[in-house]
């Protein structure tokens, strides 16, 4: 697989692709809904169908919060706890319901229907996010209506929903605290019959990073669609992603975080990333109530990790391997990723048993490939090649047959059953021995849900289903090339709910139990299994969400979750009854809004209580910082967006208001400190 580099300089790709659309284009007289895969869907009646939470974050509230990342989005989110690691969410760890956020590795996270992990089969690790400035919406699902997207989905579904083109040319600028900067265009047009349209989105951004850790970013979208006769559309979508970070694995030792919490612990590790991907959309009406849609995708992911090695550590900092000495001191740890798949979803309505029904029946095919190898330096801490000490070829596919049905039983009550069977093998290959194994398994995974809309005001939903998580190759397959025998990782997933609207209120209260099993642990078996499935969890408590209008343009928003119960039980990684590590048991966001004719502004709090940062629920931090209970905090943020006229905008926001010094998580090796106070100001020009 070879990698195609596309360094162009920023400002040159902002202004080259606003000059394009600078010239009178064609209105949009007869405006396309590009086709794409939904989670949620659109319309007054779309929520109402999914017997499971359900949020949506749409673009006014983006544009109000104004959120560093894609992740800082998703707090406002009932069920959602976020870990922080290089600070812009570059590199997401998002979890939901007391599971570990570590890597998003519980929950799909998709983009317009496609998954954005390197590989559902090798590694559901999240090593990219897509920059927030392009999104128009956020949808996330928990319940059983996610097995309809892929395997993965114990804590739920996230689909993120680019912007749709419009017309003419907009240009944004934002400046901030830590050196940053950032230049978008979001151009777009339409042919003179108005059948077909073309945008593109544009994001480039530097800084230096909230501790010395500075990025430089490029992040391009553009996309397009026609209408085909009368009841055909097909849109396509290419995305480039471009980001260089100087961060690391490596954090804060204790007396470090003490007196410099701004501090760059690891000056020479970057992780690189660069991303290319390319997916087309076909909508078909057949019939009356018969509809397909058809989505092929395909992603190529690069991340490099460059990493000093480690000599010691001590509660005053990290002492690196010294280069030049014979000793090997800089480590890449570079990995590959291709992605290639198809979707494709028949949707029908019809009345058979007497009733009305909405089926989906749908079959994905799926290949994931990676290239895993380890490159070292003696000599150089800036290296960026050296000897070749590890490679490793990775390979998975699978198909998945799936279908469900709406059982509308009359005009407020809905049932809806669905199945899910995944088929998958996996092979592993060591390039410098030749030693290579399989693995393969065949999951079934039904559920079950239900709406009852039992008073105009209040809706109740209910769900029950089996959740799985695929062995990853490389806990499947050992290096000797030994298929460990494992099984996914599952869970029993159950639900209850309450949502709707009361004048001028707005609600949704969910009660979750998730009980699972079969965690992969290590332990020493015979001929070669040195991995077993083990361990289990259960998860359970309350997600409430809820919206009030006072009036005179006050409003008020928020959520909380309260994870009763995060704990291991029959588990040969910690004592029965531990609670699990990144699950908080309470994380709360609160926002006072206030609008007035074009402006708009708010003031939010958010809150995560103690955490764990291990299974043992140690609580006293140890000598270099890598274990200890975090303690709870509170951040506020304000925020103010001003349309001046239809075409100028102005907005900020000041993140941290009080700078609140806290720790936001001890791994994987030391203490990483929250994101504090920042500041940024920014307009935009719409031609």
């Amino acid at each position: 697989m070879s990698k195609i580099k596309m360094k162009l300089k920023p400002n040159k790709i902002v202004f080259a692709v606003a000059s394009l659309f600078l010239y009178q284009t064609p209105a949009m007289a007869n405006e396309i809904t590009l086709p794409r895969i939904d989670v949620i869907g659109v319309g007054e009646h779309a929520v109402a169908k999914q017997p499971g939470s359900v949020a949506i974050i749409k673009q006014e509230k983006l544009e109000l919060l104004q959120p560093l990342s894609t992740q800082d989005a998703l707090k406002s989110v009932p069920g959602i706890v976020i870990r922080e690691e290089e600070g812009y969410g570059f590199i997401p760890n998002i979890g939901m319901r007391g599971l570990n956020p570590n890597r998003s590795q519980k929950l799909l996270v998709l983009e317009d229907g496609v998954p954005i992990a390197p590989g559902l089969f090798l590694a559901n690790e999240s090593y990219y996010s897509p920059r927030i400035e392009r999104m128009q919406s956020i949808e996330v699902l928990k319940g059983a209506a996610g097995l309809r997207y892929g395997p993965t989905t114990i804590g739920g579904v996230i689909n993120y929903k680019t912007k749709d083109p419009e017309q003419g040319v907009k240009l944004t600028t934002r400046v901030g605290t830590h050196g940053f900067k950032l230049l978008g265009v979001d151009a777009g047009g339409a042919t003179p019959s108005g059948e077909g349209v073309a945008g593109i989105s544009v994001v480039t951004s530097r800084g230096d990073g909230f501790r010395s850790n500075g990025f430089d970013l490029t992040d391009i979208v553009a996309k397009g669609g026609l209408q085909i006769g009368d009841n055909q559309w097909l849109s396509a979508k290419f995305s480039y992603y471009d980001n260089e970070i100087n961060t690391s694995y490596v954090g804060l030792r204790p007396n470090e975080y003490q007196n410099n919490p701004t501090k760059n612990p690891a000056p020479n590790d970057y992780f690189i990333t660069d991303r290319k991907s390319f997916d087309i959309n076909h909508e078909w009406d057949i019939a009356s109530g018969v509809k397909l849609n058809t989505l092929l995708y395909w992603s190529n992911l690069t991340r490099d990790f460059w990493r000093r090695d480690i000599a010691t550590r001590t509660a005053n900092g990290t002492n690196f391997v010294a280069c030049g000495i014979g000793s090997f001191c800089m480590t890449g740890r570079n990995r590959e990723f291709e992605m290639l798949g198809l979707d494709s979803r028949l949707f029908v309505n019809h009345d058979t048993f007497g009733i009305k029904n909405e089926s989906e029946i749908g079959v994905r095919i799926h290949r994931d490939t990676m290239s895993n190898k380890t490159v070292r330096s003696r000599t150089n801490p800036n290296a960026r090649s050296g000897e070749l000490t590890g490679d490793d070829t990775q390979t998975a596919s699978g198909i998945a047959l799936y279908a469900q049905n709406r059982f509308i039983l009359n005009d407020k009550v809905a049932i809806t059953p669905g199945l899910r069977v995944e088929s998958y093998d996996q092979r592993r290959k060591n390039e410098l021995n030749g030693i290579s194994g399989s693995a393969s398994n065949t999951e079934v995974i039904p559920g079950l849900g239900a709406t009852w809309q039992f008073m105009p005001e209040a809706q109740i939903f209910a769900g029950a289903f089996k959740g799985f998580s695929p062995a990853m190759v490389a806990t499947a397959i050992s290096g000797d090339g030994i298929d460990q025998q494992l099984d996914a990782e599952r869970s029993k997933n159950y639900e209850i709910g309450v949502r709707g609207a009361s004048n001028r209120l707005t609600y949704e209260a969910t009660l979750f139990h998730m009980d699972f099993d079969n965690q992969i642990v290590n332990q020493a078996l015979s001929a070669g299994i040195n991995q077993a499935n083990g361990g289990k969890t259960l998860n359970q408590g309350l997600e409430v969400g809820l919206g009030y209008e006072f009036g005179s343009g006050w409003s008020l928003d928020g959520n909380a979750t309260y994870v009763a119960v995060a704990k291991f039980k029959n588990n040969s990684l910690a004592p029965d009854g531990n609670r699990i590590p990144y699950s908080p048991k309470l994380t709360s966001n609160l926002n006072l809004n206030y609008k007035f004719a074009d402006f708009k502004a708010s003031i939010g709090a958010y809150y995560v209580s103690e955490q764990y940062a291990n299974a043992a629920n140690t609580k006293m931090q140890n000598a270099i910082g890598t274990l200890g209970e975090m303690p709870g905090y509170t951040t506020f943020n304000l925020n103010a967006y001003y349309d001046v006229d239809k075409h100028w905008s102005v907005f900020g926001t000041v993140r941290n208001l009080f700078d609140k010094k806290y720790i936001t998580s001890r791994n994987p090796d030391g203490i990483f400190p929250g994101v504090e106070r920042n500041a940024e100001i920014g307009a935009s020009y719409k031609f």
